[in-house]
C-alpha cells in the first residue's frame, strides 16, 4: 500500500493546489503562527547579563541545557522568554496520560468521549501551569546563583516566573490554534521549527571546522551526509512499518436478507512508542551532569558519579540503551491495552482466524505487540546510538540524528498526511459539485 507521501506526489499538481483556498489560507497560518514563535525566541528575560548567560551556558552545552536547547530552538542559550519552550506542555499531556492508566476516575473520563477529553485536556493545562511555575523558580533561583541576572531578588525570581508562565501557556494555545486552523499538530510543528531553525548554525560549523581549521576531512563530511540520509530513510521505513492482524466479521441477517462477512485488519505499528523513550531516557541520564556543576560540585563522589554519565563514556551508553528499551515497553503499555481491543472486537462480533474470541484474543495479541515492540525498541536504540558514537569518537560538533532526526521525520510525515487529506477533501467537493450541477441540468 503506497504512502501518504507517495499518494500525494502521485496526486499533486499545481492546479489541484492552486483551487484548494482553504488549505492554502491553512498553510499561511501556520507558517505565520511559527514566525511569531520564532520572534519570540529572540526576546530575552528582564535583568539577564546576555554575555554572562553566553559564557554560562557554553559550559553547559554538553549536557541536558544541549538538548533542551535544540527543543526550544536556541532559546535556553538566548535565556529567551520561550526559554522552557513547549516542554513543560509535553511533560504534563504525558504525565496526564500515565495517570489514566493508574486512577480510575481518568480511566473513565478517558471513556466518556469528547467531554471526557475536554476534562482531561483542563487537567492537561492545570498541570502545564504548575510545572512552569516549578521549573521557571528552579531556573530563576539557578540563573541568580550563577551571577548571570543583573539585579538579583524577590522582583527578579517573581518576574521571571510569571514571564515563564506566560510565554508557555501563549506556546500552548499557539500550538493549539495551528492544530485547529492550520495544518499538522500544533505542538510538534513548533518543536520542528525549533530544531531545523539550529540545522544552518550546526552545518556552518561543521563546515567551519572541516575547511577552515582542517578537523574533517571532505571524505568523513560526506560520509556523515550520506549516513545522515540513511538514517532518514530508516526512520520512514520503521515509522510506516506495521504488522496487520487479520479481523473477521460473520455472516449476519438483517431481515430476510442475508449479508457476507466482512473482514478488515487491525494495525500495530512497530514503533507505538515514538519519540518519548529517547527523550525521557535523554533527560534522566543528562540530569545529574548538569545538576551537581550548578550547585557547586558534590565532592568526589558525585564527580566520579558525573564523569562516568558524561555522553560518550560506556556506561552512559548501556543505561541510554537500557532506558530506552524500558521505556518502549512501559510507553507501549500504556498508550495500547490489548485486552481493551479483544474487548471492543468481541463485543462488535470480530475475531481473528484461528483464535478463540476474547481472553485468547488479547493473548495472541499481546504476543505479537511483545515482539514488534522488541524491534523497534532495538530501531530506537541504534537510531539513537549514532549520534553519540559520532560524538564522543570522532567529536562531531552537533547533535546529529538521534532524537531530532525523529522528530524531524515524524512531524513532516504527519504534515504531509494532512496535506494530502486536505487535498482529496477539497477534490471530493469539486466532484459532488460537478454531479450536483449535472443533476441539475438534467432536471431542465
Amino acid at each position: 500500500m503506497a504512502s501518504a507521501a507517495e499518494q500525494l506526489a502521485q496526486s499533486f499538481n499545481l492546479s489541484a493546489f492552486s483551487k484548494a483556498t482553504e488549505l492554502k489560507q491553512r498553510i499561511w497560518f501556520t507558517l505565520g503562527a511559527l514566525v511569531v514563535y520564532r520572534l519570540g525566541t529572540f526576546i530575552p528575560l528582564p535583568g539577564i547579563d546576555p554575555i554572562a548567560m553566553a559564557d554560562l551556558f557554553s559550559q553547559q552545552a554538553g549536557g541536558i541545557l544541549g538538548m533542551f536547547n535544540m527543543f526550544a530552538g536556541g532559546s535556553i542559550e538566548r535565556m529567551a522568554i520561550f526559554a522552557l519552550g513547549i516542554m513543560p506542555y509535553i511533560s504534563s499531556s504525558i504525565i496526564v496520560q500515565l495517570m489514566t492508566s493508574v486512577s480510575p476516575t481518568l480511566a473513565q473520563l478517558k471513556k466518556e468521549g469528547e467531554s471526557g477529553r475536554k476534562k482531561i485536556n483542563q487537567y492537561t493545562r492545570y498541570g502545564t501551569v504548575l510545572l512552569t511555575a516549578v521549573q521557571g523558580y528552579g531556573v530563576a533561583v539557578l540563573l541568580s546563583d550563577q551571577g548571570v541576572v543583573i539585579n538579583p531578588g524577590a522582583f527578579f525570581l517573581l518576574s521571571t516566573v510569571i514571564t515563564l508562565i506566560g510565554a508557555t501557556m501563549f506556546l500552548m494555545w499557539l500550538g493549539e490554534q495551528i492544530t485547529a486552523r492550520g495544518v499538522g499538530n500544533g505542538i510538534s510543528l513548533i518543536i520542528f521549527a525549533g530544531i531545523v531553525a539550529e540545522l544552518p548554525g550546526a552545518l556552518a560549523q561543521l563546515f567551519e571546522l572541516s575547511w577552515n581549521q582542517g578537523q574533517f576531512s571532505g571524505f568523513f563530511v560526506a560520509f556523515l551526509f550520506v549516513l545522515a540520509v540513511a538514517t532518514i530513510v530508516l526512520i520512514v521505513f520503521v515509522e510506516r512499518a506495521q504488522r496487520r492482524l487479520l479481523v473477521q466479521y460473520p455472516k449476519r441477517q438483517v431481515g430476510n436478507r442475508m449479508f457476507q462477512g466482512d473482514s478488515s485488519h487491525l494495525p500495530l505499528k512497530l514503533n507505538t512508542a515514538g519519540v518519548i523513550p529517547p527523550i525521557f531516557a535523554s533527560s534522566l541520564l543528562l540530569l545529574p551532569a548538569t545538576i551537581v556543576p550548578l550547585s557547586g560540585g558534590g565532592g568526589d563522589l558525585a564527580t566520579t558519579i558525573t564523569s562516568a554519565l558524561g555522553p560518550g563514556q560506556p556506561l552512559y551508553m548501556l543505561l541510554y540503551i537500557g532506558l530506552i528499551v524500558f521505556f518502549c515497553f512501559f510507553y507501549t503499555a500504556i498508550v495500547f491495552n490489548p485486552q481493551d481491543t479483544a474487548d471492543n472486537l468481541k463485543k462488535h462480533g470480530g475475531f481473528l482466524p484461528g483464535v478463540r474470541p476474547g481472553e485468547r484474543t488479547a493473548e495472541h495479541i499481546d504476543y505479537v505487540l511483545t515482539r514488534l515492540t522488541a524491534v523497534g525498541a532495538i530501531y530506537l536504540a541504534v537510531v539513537c546510538l549514532v549520534p553519540e558514537v559520532l560524538r564522543s569518537q570522532a567529536a562531531v560538533p552537533f547533535y546529529f540524528g538521534g532524537t531530532s532526526l525523529l522528530i524531524v521525520v515524524n512531524v513532516t510525515l504527519d504534515t504531509v498526511t494532512q496535506v494530502h487529506s486536505h487535498l482529496l477533501a477539497h477534490q471530493y467537493e469539486g466532484l459532488i459539485k460537478k454531479s450536483r450541477l449535472g443533476k441539475g441540468k438534467g432536471r431542465k
